[in-house]
């Protein structure tokens, strides 16, 4: 019976849909993290009988058909890249992007990589690093003896050093970059993304100019993950899964109930 493999076609979906969700919630307090969501279609039809088709010889076509689906498929797992909420957090590398933009990072066989999370430190020589040990771009270094390390909106790097009077120095400048396409970003884990033909090529650029972001210091960008509305969708695909259960049973005490009928 051909219900026993569309009710499982639906079951497999939203295991998946499950997955996807409890992810999502596993990821709450990630910072910079975006949520996902997954997408269904319908997949294809019998046609029984075409709607149109001709039905008799003086011409008149059928105003409906028959068509009899085959279950749902997963086409996809987009990310929602709507903006997270800044959180302080007092410390002076902690940086938030308020808007469009990503912080660009030298992962250490040469290539870049791309990320929200802007909890910075310092490695042994002074570069601006993330939590892996990979340095921001572009590469900035902060004298050891540099005090009152300022980062303004435009991502201008600033520190007091001995003997200058108390009068900030440029160290250097975070820069940004954004994508066409952001959704067709592909998540490597540790909060980085990598560009695919599908984001298009990386704009770089500077934050609070020519449609970029401006930056925050001493915050970070939460999850954008809504809690309630994780917790409606997870209730929601379980009640799915189980709906699909139950037509799986129901066609296979169909299926039983034909057998008996010729033995």
């Amino acid at each position: 019976m051909r219900a026993l493999y569309t009710a499982a076609t639906g079951m497999a979906a939203q295991e998946l849909n499950v997955q996807v969700i409890s992810n999502n919630i596993a990821n709450l307090r990630t910072t910079g993290y975006k949520k996902q969501r997954a997408q269904f279609q319908d997949l294809i039809y019998e046609h029984v009988k075409r709607v149109g088709a001709q039905a008799s010889d003086q011409g008149t076509v059928l105003p409906v058909g028959i068509d009899i689906g085959g279950g749902v498929k997963t086409v996809g797992t987009p990310r929602l890249m709507t903006q997270g909420t800044l959180n302080p957090t007092g410390g002076d590398l902690d940086i938030a992007i308020r808007g469009e933009g990503y912080f660009k990072i030298q992962m250490t066989d040469g290539t870049y990589t791309y990320t929200r999370d802007g909890s910075f430190t310092t490695d042994g020589t002074g570069r601006v690093v993330n939590a892996q040990g990979n340095p921001v771009q572009p590469t900035i270094t902060i004298p050891q003896n540099a005090s009152q390390l300022t980062i303004n909106a435009q991502g201008q790097v600033s520190v007091v050093l001995p003997g200058g009077n108390n009068t900030p120095t440029v160290v250097g400048q975070i820069g940004l970059t954004r994508f066409i396409n952001k959704a067709g970003l592909q998540s490597i884990g540790d909060n980085n993304f990598v560009d695919t033909p599908a984001s298009g090529p990386p704009q770089d650029g500077l934050a609070n100019a020519d449609g970029f972001g401006d930056m925050q210091q001493r915050n970070l960008e939460g999850a954008n993950v809504e809690v309630v509305s994780e917790i409606s969708d997870l209730i929601a695909a379980q009640r799915a899964y189980e709906m699909n259960a139950k037509v799986v049973s129901a066609a296979d005490q169909m299926m039983q109930s034909t057998t008996g009928m010729f033995r």
